[in-house]
């Protein structure tokens, strides 16, 4: 075992054959679950029209409702269903939106960058406020203040996200005026760069608030924990005994050590932060992946619904390994076989 030789190589090559495997099982797993959750695209998209609005008889709404799923490839077992996105995936076809009726890696492709855009300037400044206010309780613990910062993070964390995004829209935008509603840009709004930018910038701040005040909490939380446990360390009693001023002694220390956790919830939490999105996404009409899988399940896209699962499981596979690297710089001892 080491850490920049045959170890670290091996142990990168074994994460990689790893992701199709655990890619194939959340395929089939999502697969099975959304098809046999009842409903169909096809009744949704055809809705009551195909029985009430042509004329026709009931036999011959049904006889189209079938013509449609059989177009769709909805009447084939679900085995074979399974066996042809299966293959389609495997050679990089998420296959076509049936709402859309364009291909799914394209729409998601398009909803991309307004959803990373969303999701790292939260989770930068969620990482930020939430380490520094861990650090700052842990220092005075045990204290009123202490007390105070920790029981506001638990209060803030215990409000769900679309309710607080809610509340942030009926004050900061409805009663005072002074941010937008919704949206990600202004109608009419000029595709230059800097007016465009600082209109964008405008409309991320209520969804970006409200994020920050769901996931800071939980850093400020676990930062707190970990650094009352590495205050006790022989290390930092030593980095003390030797004179360090204390600003010192937390930040070159006892900060960089209880990184670690941090890291890897952020790694672990990838999932959770995309679930957040789609309420955010949703509440704030950010066009995003969020807002693009809340479209989906409403009407049964299964194909578009299946690739934003994927594409979501990939960058939780990718996040998990990026993690490991990063803990690996962080900690000197940690080594890879």
């Amino acid at each position: 075992m080491n850490r920049g030789g045959s170890g670290f190589t091996f142990y990168i090559a074994r994460r990689i054959l790893e992701m199709p495997v655990v890619l194939l099982f959340v395929i089939i797993v999502n697969f099975t679950i959304i098809h046999l959750a009842p409903g169909d695209p096809a009744s949704v998209m055809i809705g009551d029209f195909a029985f009430t609005g042509s004329g026709g008889t009931r036999a011959d709404a049904v006889a189209y409702l079938e013509e449609v799923k059989a177009k769709w490839g909805l009447t084939k077992p679900l085995p074979e269903q399974l066996w042809i996105y299966a293959s389609g995936v495997a050679r990089g076809d998420l296959g076509f939106s049936l709402a859309a009726n364009r291909p799914v890696l394209d729409l998601i492709l398009q909803r991309v960058p307004a959803t990373l855009l969303l999701l790292f300037v939260a989770e930068f400044f969620a990482v930020l406020l939430g380490t520094l206010l861990g650090a700052y309780a842990a220092s005075k613990h045990p204290s009123r203040l202490d007390a105070f910062v920790s029981g506001t993070s638990i209060t803030l964390h215990s409000v769900p996200v679309f309710w607080s995004g809610l509340l942030l829209i009926l004050v900061l935008a409805v009663r005072l005026k002074v941010l937008p509603t919704s949206g990600m840009t202004s109608t009419g709004i000029a595709s230059q760069e800097l007016p465009y930018a600082l209109d964008v910038a405008r409309h991320m701040v209520l969804p970006v608030l409200a994020l920050v005040l769901f996931r800071a909490p939980v850093l400020q939380r676990v930062t707190r924990a970990t650094m009352l446990e590495i205050i006790g360390e022989d290390y930092v009693r030593t980095a003390r005994a030797k004179g360090l001023a204390e600003r010192t002694v937390f930040g070159r220390h006892a900060l960089r050590n209880a990184l670690l956790p941090t890291v890897t919830l952020l790694g672990l939490s990838l999932g959770s932060a995309l679930s957040g999105a789609v309420l955010i996404e949703t509440v704030f009409a950010w066009p995003g992946i969020g807002r693009l899988l809340f479209d989906a399940i409403g009407l049964r896209d299964y194909p578009l619904l299946m690739g934003i699962l994927v594409i979501s499981s990939v960058g939780v596979v990718l996040a998990s390994l990026l993690t490991d690297l990063l803990y690996g710089k962080l900690d000197p001892r940690v080594v890879y076989q």
